[in-house]
């Protein structure tokens, strides 16, 4: 659920997020089909995101779950449970109702599961890549060395562009010459 909603955060930062796009993100992280979103649901589900991503700019657990705190007492409704009329395992949803706006939807079920994280990690559950070319958010894994770029290739280019840049002032540092 936590890879969902940075998967979405990611998907809707872009600037015009196409619907068939962002439904194909939810299908790909378990969502039953078809899903059918409109240019409005995009909009709300966007303002979610725009949300969610202070939860991953957080610097630690405390911060994270004051941003969690707020959200889940501001746009979340009681803890209930649903199967959606039997067609799914009976699971937890904070939403106002089961055919809640996809918006609402994306932002209570991704306070559920990131407040799980810093729940049990003590930890923020994510970050933002910190590629200056990179927007996207993702979720921490745990212990470890922690993580400071999305992929590997945002680690990647940042190495070769930090070693680019040591050997061009290496090139350009002017000589001493002894005689």
């Amino acid at each position: 659920m936590a890879r969902r909603t940075a998967a979405l955060v990611n998907a809707l930062a872009e600037d015009r997020p196409h619907p068939g796009h962002v439904a194909e993100v939810l299908l790909a992280y378990g969502e039953t089909g078809p899903v059918h979103l409109t240019s409005r649901d995009v909009a709300q589900m966007r303002e979610a995101a725009d949300r969610l991503r202070e939860v991953f700019a957080a610097e630690g657990a405390d911060e994270a779950a004051a941003v969690l705190n707020r959200l889940l007492g501001e746009h979340t409704g009681p803890l209930r449970l649903t199967s959606h009329g039997g067609d799914t395992p009976w699971h937890p949803h904070l939403d106002s109702d089961d055919d809640a706006p996809w918006g609402e939807w994306l932002l209570a079920s991704s306070c559920l599961a990131l407040t799980v994280l810093v729940w049990d990690r003590q930890l923020p559950p994510g970050r933002i890549c910190a590629s200056a070319a990179c927007r996207n958010v993702f979720v921490t894994q745990g212990p470890g060395p922690q993580r400071r770029y999305c992929s590997r290739r945002c680690a990647t280019r940042e190495r070769v562009a930090a070693h680019r840049s040591a050997r061009r002032s290496h090139t350009n540092s002017p000589r001493l010459h002894t005689t």
